[in-house]
C-alpha cells in the first residue's frame, strides 16, 4: 500500500509505527495504516522466533532502533514462540472526529489479557478433576478404616 507517501517516507513511518507497537504492545492509527503495519511487522516477528545474528541484523535493517530489536527478540518472541502466525489483531474503533477517518487499534495478540484469558482453561480442568475425585475418595476412606481396625487390636494385645 502506498498510503499517499513516497517510498522513503512510507518506510520511515512503518518503521516508527512498528517500534511503537513493539514497545507499547498496542497503538491507535487509521485502518489503512494498521493493515500496512500488519504486513510489515508480522514477518519480523516470525524472524524473531529464531534468535540468530542474521535475523537480528535483518530486523534492525527494517526497524532501525536497537531497543525495539532487543525487545522484539527478548519479550515478544518468547510470548509468540508457539503461535504459527497471526501475531497482531486489528480492532476497528469508529471514525476520527477531525477528518472522519476510519480508526483502528492494532495490538499484539499474546499481550492482551482481555481476549487471551488462560484462567478459563484452568477452571475447566479443575471442574473435570473435581468430578473424578468423588469416585476416588471412597477407596481412600476404605484404606484408612482398615489400619484403624488393626491398631486397636494391637493395643489390646499389648495391654494383656
Amino acid at each position: 500500500m502506498h498510503l499517499g507517501r513516497k517510498k522513503a517516507h512510507r518506510k520511515s513511518m512503518l518503521a516508527n509505527m512498528a517500534c511503537s507497537l513493539i514497545e507499547h504492545k498496542r497503538i491507535n492509527t487509521t485502518v489503512t495504516k494498521a493493515k500496512a503495519l500488519k504486513q510489515f511487522v508480522e514477518p519480523l516477528i516470525t524472524k524473531s522466533k529464531d534468535d540468530t545474528t542474521h535475523n537480528r541484523r535483518t530486523a534492525f535493517r527494517y526497524l532501525r532502533n536497537k531497543e525495539a530489536v532487543a525487545s522484539l527478540f527478548r519479550d515478544v518472541a518468547v510470548k509468540v514462540g508457539d503461535r504459527p502466525g497471526g501475531y497482531t489483531r486489528i480492532i476497528k474503533l469508529g471514525n476520527r472526529l477531525g477528518d472522519n477517518a476510519d480508526m483502528a487499534m492494532i495490538e499484539l495478540v499474546d499481550f492482551n489479557d482481555v481476549y487471551t484469558n488462560k484462567e478459563e482453561a484452568t477452571k475447566k480442568t479443575t471442574r473435570r478433576s473435581r468430578a473424578k475425585k468423588p469416585a476416588e475418595t471412597p477407596a481412600v476412606e476404605a484404606t484408612e478404616e482398615a489400619p484403624a481396625v488393626d491398631a486397636p487390636e494391637k493395643d489390646d494385645s499389648a495391654q494383656e
